[in-house]
């Protein structure tokens, strides 16, 4: 874990993403993006209340994030998300050219950075996306298990 001294302020902003996510009845993800040291898009998971299956935190963060700077590049960005972003998730972090991607645990069923797929290293890319893991992965870790604890 290579994390600077902004990644513990700005995964606590994606932990309360994720917080307001789970008080939503979604699963409790959140997202941030930061440009220049500063927040410029935050989002928790939308996909029931949206009944979108691609309102996934880190989608709609990046959405906001394009809008705001008026372009779909967001070149110098940093997306801070509090789980493994999925195939997706990962793909639309390609496509937005995002320069580093910071995330706090490691998603064993559906991660597509290095758990079940490593799809920003694929050789073919002609964008590279620096990663740091495992920043608060043990608060995203915990609140998922609670949101899933009492779902079951």
């Amino acid at each position: 874990m290579n994390e600077n001294s902004n990644d513990l302020e700005f995964m606590k902003a994606a932990l309360d993403e994720a917080r307001a996510a789970g008080n939503r009845g979604e699963v409790p993800i959140g997202a941030v993006v930061v440009l220049d040291a500063v927040i410029i898009s935050r989002a928790g998971n939308r996909t029931i209340g949206d009944c979108d299956p691609t309102a996934h935190a880190e989608v709609i963060a990046l959405r906001d994030a394009a809008h705001k700077i008026g372009n779909h590049r967001l070149l110098g960005t940093t997306l801070y998300v509090t789980i493994e972003p999925c195939a997706m998730c990962a793909g639309a972090t390609i496509q937005a050219r995002v320069a580093r991607l910071v995330y706090g645990a490691d998603d064993a069923k559906a991660g597509a950075v290095r758990s079940c797929f490593s799809i920003l290293e694929h050789e073919k890319l002609n964008h590279r996306v620096d990663v740091t893991s495992g920043v608060l992965a043990e608060q995203s870790v915990e609140l998922l298990r609670a949101f899933f604890e009492v779902r079951r």
